[in-house]
């Protein structure tokens, strides 16, 4: 069975639902939970699971580069096929992505290519968008750039702040996420990568999700 080391900072929504669909089918494992902050919610959960836990205190360390360096001894310990952002809120040095180019894997809180980086909700009801939601895709050196592996739609609605809209996007993002870390881990989708070009490469087991929810849902 594909395995999955899986890296958080905080509350650990995403981490919950990647563990739910890990109990409840055989199409991955989770070998562990790393977070970078001591007092992360989301290693209670993984404690609660029983899966074990590290915690890796970023502030502990002089560089990005040696915090990223002691975060790949931790990941290497557990011999995992995956490794998965949840909710990651670190910055990567490029050699720590090298090393796990084609199977590190992060969701983002917006449609990418718009609106990479923070404050996503905001920049998306800024822009005066129909449509906003959440994407799965391969990290790469260029922040927010990686090939798509799997989209989720909701729609923006009259009145909506960032708040509400931060509210409808995670629910996509709990389903979004499982389904699409299962289909890397199945093969149904894969990495293609040369010197010129990065793809996602197989088909999609449904197109994008669409969740048009109402006022008060």
């Amino acid at each position: 069975m594909p395995s999955v080391v899986i890296l958080i900072s905080g509350r650990g929504s995403n981490l919950q639902a990647l563990i739910d669909h890990a109990t409840q089918t055989s199409e991955y494992q989770i070998r562990a939970v790393i977070s970078n902050r001591p007092k992360a919610a989301g290693l209670d959960l993984a404690r609660a699971a029983g899966l074990p836990t590290a915690v890796l205190d970023h502030t502990a360390f002089d560089s990005r580069e040696a915090f990223d360096a002691a975060l790949a001894e931790q990941i290497d310990r557990f011999d995992s096929d995956w490794v998965v952002l949840a909710g990651f809120m670190r910055v990567l040095t490029p050699g720590f992505v090298q090393r796990y180019l084609g199977r590190l894997i992060n969701i983002h809180p917006s449609l990418l290519p718009a609106f990479p980086g923070l404050k996503t909700h905001q920049q998306a009801l800024d822009a005066g968008v129909r449509v906003h939601g959440a994407t799965v895709h391969f990290v790469t050196p260029e922040l927010d750039h990686g090939p798509i592996v799997d989209q989720a739609v909701v729609q923006v609605l009259p009145g909506d702040t960032a708040e509400t809209l931060a509210a409808r996007v995670l629910k996509l993002e709990h389903v979004l996420f499982p389904r699409a870390l299962a289909d890397l881990c199945s093969g149904r989708l894969r990495w293609s990568a040369d010197q010129t070009t990065q793809t996602v490469q197989g088909a999609l087991a449904a197109p994008l999700l669409i969740e048009m929810m109402n006022k008060g849902h």
